[in-house]
């Protein structure tokens, strides 16, 4: 059997402390926390479901962060 990969760790980030920010507020504050790529997506787009260690994601809604979560 073939070693598993070793995958970076996230930061030790909570995601719902970007819930209501502002989206450009929020972006810099995860850049500037570890994440290496932050993704901001409007209310119900499709997404696709892989997990990409490093990765944060945004719903984003009239300017503001409705909703964050990893991957």
């Amino acid at each position: 059997m073939a070693p598993l990969p070793h995958l970076p760790a996230d930061p030790d980030d909570d995601p719902e402390g970007y819930v209501g920010l502002p989206a450009e507020a929020a972006a810099a504050r995860a850049r500037a926390r570890g994440w290496t790529d932050v993704r901001a997506l409007p209310p119900g787009a499709i997404v696709t479901l892989e997990y990409r260690a490093g990765r944060l994601n945004f719903e984003v809604g009239h300017g503001s962060v409705l909703r964050c979560w990893k991957g």
